[in-house]
């Protein structure tokens, strides 16, 4: 585990369920927000690109997907808060949930000339996103100590835009590097969200190598709020070690994070 890491409380455990509830009842408590936030900024790329290549069905790779809530949002126009009532405290089995959330997406098809691959390590929330319907190819792999095998590379090819929310520190430049190069010749743009106590400077680096130019977005993202007095020492702890300066952000009680657009170079 990175140093970084260890400051952040752990949640793998809410990943690893079979339905997306233990995921929404704990995260609601923090006021986790940071894919809502990003919805907009996501939905403006995928537009650029779609102008930009000609491309009227653009294929999106979300890393570190978990159940699919990036997708659910693009995808079905939906709102954090709404699938915070939908999984709070639901009765319902999961294949009941199932049903529903396929009618969901049948419903409110947004944004349907887009294509969603999900990538994370957890099977269970893979199989629950693929099954509802958030998301259409599933991707199960370690790219930080692994290559990717030809059908991973297949799948990661296909991808023209790659996005996150909350994956980079737990996956760094080995990752990043690898899902740019799956192709061969042709770069997806990326669009991360980063927290403040990770640093984008080694992928930005490593993606440089591979023809790319980096951008930050102005400004800062509130993630969540710290699930403890002990978690936001650790974090804020981590910010000063690396200079970063925690005043007015994360001392009021919140992770922050920044937005980064790595675009191929045009010339």
């Amino acid at each position: 585990m990175r140093a970084e890491n260890a400051a952040k409380t752990s949640f793998d455990h809410i990943y690893t369920e079979p339905d997306p509830r233990a995921f929404f009842t704990a995260l609601r408590e923090l006021d986790y927000r940071i894919p809502q936030l990003a919805k907009p900024h996501f939905t403006k790329f995928i537009e650029e690109y779609r102008e930009a290549h000609r491309v009227e069905a653009p294929t999106v790779l979300d890393i570190g997907c978990s159940y699919g809530v990036n997708a659910a949002l693009l995808r079905c126009d939906a709102s954090m808060d709404e699938l915070y009532e939908l999984y709070g405290e639901s009765p319902l089995t999961r294949d009941a949930l199932l049903v529903r959330d396929r009618e969901l997406v049948r419903r409110r098809f947004g944004l349907a000339k887009t294509s969603f691959i999900g990538f994370d390590r957890s099977r269970p929330a893979l199989a629950y996103a693929l099954e509802a319907g958030f998301i259409d190819d599933a991707l199960e792999a370690d790219l930080e100590h692994n290559e990717p095998t030809e059908r991973q590379r297949a799948q990661l090819a296909a991808a023209d835009i790659v996005i996150s929310t909350g994956c980079i520190g737990y996956v760094t430049e080995a990752t990043i590097s690898r899902v740019a190069a799956a192709h061969g010749e042709r770069r997806p743009w990326m669009a991360h969200f980063v927290l403040r106590m990770f640093s984008y400077e080694p992928i930005a680096r490593g993606l440089a190598e591979l023809g790319y130019e980096t951008v930050a977005v102005e400004g800062v993202f509130k993630q969540r709020r710290f699930s403890s007095a002990e978690e936001q020492s650790q974090v804020i702890g981590t910010l000063a070690a690396a200079g970063v300066d925690p005043r007015g952000l994360e001392d009021d009680g919140w992770l922050y994070a920044q937005l980064y657009l790595s675009r191929p170079r045009t010339t």
